[in-house]
């Protein structure tokens, strides 16, 4: 049989999610591995079970020989974006000059919201919703009003005008923080969304903040659209990383991009700031954005096929549970109410981690399998689990079998 052909980063044309075996990943020191004990098969945290991108280490390993340990200096992480985004988007205004580097996305987030917004001031999610969301806006001093999704999980223009109207009320400079792509349902949200969200935003006198970690990981039928490119969204900021991508969170780096009349606001972002990413962060990013797009495509490869998997294990193993393909990401929103199982909504502050019984912690206990319990994701998300597929087809195969094990056996109190 012939060898994989190798690709332009030096990779050989494989999925990445098949290259490392579980007893290699148990050797990993991060939280997806170390927070459970050995026998859990951990699809919980967004980590995924794959090597680095061969781009990415050879960058990585080059500075290490020069000891180019230093601080970050330079826009090279922003023209690598730049050139990624024509390429990937077809966002071919990206001004380098209007994006600079911040430690991470949500850190990101909370120094934007710091320019736009003062304390007290209202910031609108769509929920259920990433739960750093709920936990950064508040530690900020800042409060949240949620807009609900719709029965689709995309977002209800009618609740979101609600929302604006209802935080217009509140302060002087109210916010809206949009996860495009959305996690945790994996819709990619479209051009004609996006261009509503700017007309009600406009309308109401809210700036906006798109969160875009996630926008490199569009899957086959669907079409990732900038926020900053849309009709209307010139006073607006997006927050965009490598991160999610190749890997990368160790490696602290992203970027605050400002719409052309958002410029002045980012121009006005404390020094302090940059002072926050990795250099090694700012070199990972930059070498994945340039040259980690081929080894990118055959990531996007083996997520449709965990994708299309996992809506086979689910009909076979868990046919109650309700699954909605996700456009984007690698994380799938199952609908777990059907169970039966005590949903936690007795805990009451979305964001926030509980020992409340639910689904999640049913099959953490019975399945030894970690997922993301729904009620942290705020209203909506009761009854529901986020489940990670970017990982092996076989660890995802014997984790939902597992899940399955569990629900047969689980029978709930009659109390």
């Amino acid at each position: 049989m012939a060898s994989p052909a190798p690709v332009a980063d030096g990779s050989a044309a494989q999925n990445p999610l098949t290259l490392l075996t579980l007893d290699e990943l148990r050797q990993r020191t991060s939280v997806k591995w170390r927070m459970h004990p050995p026998d859990v098969l951990p699809l919980w945290v967004a980590e995924m079970d794959v090597p680095l991108a061969p781009s990415v280490a050879d960058a990585l390993r080059r500075a290490i020989d020069l000891g180019d340990t230093g601080y970050a200096h330079g826009t090279a992480y922003a023209e690598a974006l730049s050139d990624f985004a024509a390429r990937r988007w077809g966002w071919h205004n990206f001004r380098v000059d209007h994006a600079t580097v911040v430690p991470d996305v949500m850190m990101g987030v909370v120094e934007v919201l710091r320019l736009v917004t003062d304390p007290g001031d209202a910031v609108v999610v769509c929920s259920p919703v990433y739960p750093p969301f709920y936990a950064f806006v508040s530690h900020a001093d800042r409060q949240v009003i949620e807009a609900p999704l719709g029965p689709d999980q995309r977002m209800d223009l009618a609740a979101l005008d609600e929302a604006f109207r209802r935080a217009r009320a509140c302060g002087r400079r109210p916010a809206f923080l949009i996860c495009n792509p959305h996690n945790p349902t994996g819709v990619v949200h479209r051009r004609d969304e996006l261009e509503a969200v700017a007309e009600l935003a406009c309308r109401h006198g809210l700036r906006v903040i798109s969160d875009e970690i996630h926008a490199p990981l569009v899957l086959p039928g669907a079409h990732f659209t900038p926020y900053l490119t849309v009709a209307g969204a010139e006073n607006a900021f997006a927050l965009i990383s490598a991160s999610k991508a190749w890997n990368l969170a160790g490696l602290k780096a992203a970027l605050a991009v400002a719409g052309p009349q958002a410029a002045v606001d980012l121009n006005r972002m404390p020094e302090e700031v940059s002072h926050g990413p990795s250099h090694l962060g700012v070199i990972a990013h930059t070498a994945a954005f340039r040259a980690g797009g081929q080894w990118l495509d055959l990531l996007l490869d083996g997520l449709d096929t965990n994708r299309s998997l996992l809506e086979t294990l689910l009909a076979k193993h868990l046919p109650s549970v309700r699954y909605h393909r996700p456009e984007g990401t690698y994380l799938a929103w199952l609908d777990c109410t059907a169970l039966g199982i005590d949903t936690g909504q007795s805990d009451g502050e979305p964001g926030v981690a509980s020992d409340v019984d639910g689904p999640a912690k049913m099959f953490l206990d019975r399945a030894r399998v970690a997922l993301s319990s729904g009620h942290v994701f705020g209203t909506g998300g009761a009854g529901f689990v986020r489940l990670n597929f970017a990982t092996s087809p076989a660890i995802l195969t014997d984790a939902v079998a597992r899940m399955g094990r569990a629900v047969d056996t689980h029978r709930p109190s009659a109390g």
